[in-house]
């Protein structure tokens, strides 16, 4: 009878406890209000975004999906806490408005995201033949290699195709500084950039673009990035570092971490949602599959954020405690 009693008292414990857990998610809006996680151009992004929305709606928040601007957000969106979120900071391209925003003390570096960024000049294998001095960027400077890589548009300069102009990461100043013989177009959308590599790669055409990691190019098309001098922040400060004298930006892009950002309010007004934004990471063949399943397959970035969560739920739910 004693021995039942116990039983009985430690069922009641656990589901209590268990109670408490589920009382406690059930009552995380703190406020009604809405988080807004912001959008990006760009497939990973926009998943993460989803992934975590789509977490903080079944905890019972309100969120908003706005299209922001990728480095302003960090300067004017998150500061004035227009945007609550935003889920991909490359160091590789938004170095300068990351410590811009630090400064301002109205935003919170939430830590990383998981996958490390890199991002860089690319070109397919089948170009080497033509420009057999790659990667290595001094090739680009022959005008043989360069007419290899060059368009009607162009000639008899290479094209490079650049990403869309809000993702800067100074081309346009790179092949200046370093006299490559190339010009930079940039495309209008991530999608278009990614749809001319395609077309470009099936006929064997020639190519030269912006290719980042993670992401799931890398892994369907065989190519090499293209080995520029290493970057330091001198490179991007000073124009007596590096190989050009009288240029900045004469070296690569950085490389480094993906990190993620809120508006600096966001801990207090809902501390169970910054719980989980803090606590959020993934793993970069997980983002790699999920961004080709929306690129390739033709899926919602919905959906697949939907099947994510679906399949995860113990993960999240302990991001929440």
């Amino acid at each position: 009878m004693l021995k039942g009693s116990k039983i009985k008292l430690l069922a009641f414990a656990l589901a209590a406890s268990a109670t408490a857990t589920t009382a406690a998610m059930a009552q995380a809006p703190e406020s009604t209000d809405p988080i807004k996680i912001a959008l990006f151009d760009w497939t990973s992004v926009n998943l993460n975004a989803k992934i975590l929305g789509g977490i903080l709606e079944k905890l019972g928040y309100t969120v908003e999906y706005p299209t922001a601007d990728y480095l302003s957000s960090l300067t004017t969106g998150l500061t004035n806490g227009d945007l609550t979120v935003g889920m991909e900071f490359w160091d590789t391209t938004a170095g300068e408005a990351m410590k811009a925003s630090d400064a301002t003390g109205q935003t919170e570096k939430l830590g990383k995201l998981g996958p490390k960024a890199k991002e860089e000049w690319w070109y397919p294998a089948y170009m080497k033949e033509k420009c057999p001095g790659l990667p290595n960027w001094e090739a680009l400077k022959d005008p043989k290699c360069a007419e290899a890589f060059s368009t009607p548009e162009t000639a008899p300069n290479g094209r490079y195709l650049g990403g869309p102009v809000t993702w800067e990461g100074f081309d346009d100043e790179r092949v200046v500084s370093l006299g490559i013989p190339f010009t930079v177009i940039h495309a209008g959308t991530d999608g278009a950039m990614f749809a001319e590599l395609e077309s470009a790669y099936q006929r064997q055409a020639p190519i030269m673009l912006w290719i980042y990691s993670p992401h799931w190019a890398p892994s369907k098309y065989k190519g090499e990035w293209v080995e520029f001098p290493e970057y330091t922040p001198e490179c991007y400060t000073d124009p007596a570092w590096g190989i050009n004298k009288e240029a900045a930006y004469d070296c690569g892009k950085p490389h480094g971490e993906i990190w993620k950002y809120s508006w600096s309010g966001m801990k207090d007004k809902w501390p169970v949602a910054y719980k989980v934004a803090k606590n959020y990471t993934i793993d970069t063949d997980v983002l790699n599959k999920m961004s080709g399943e929306v690129d390739l397959d033709g899926k919602s970035p919905e959906d697949v954020a939907a099947a994510w969560i679906a399949a995860n739920e113990a993960t999240w739910k302990a991001w929440a405690q």
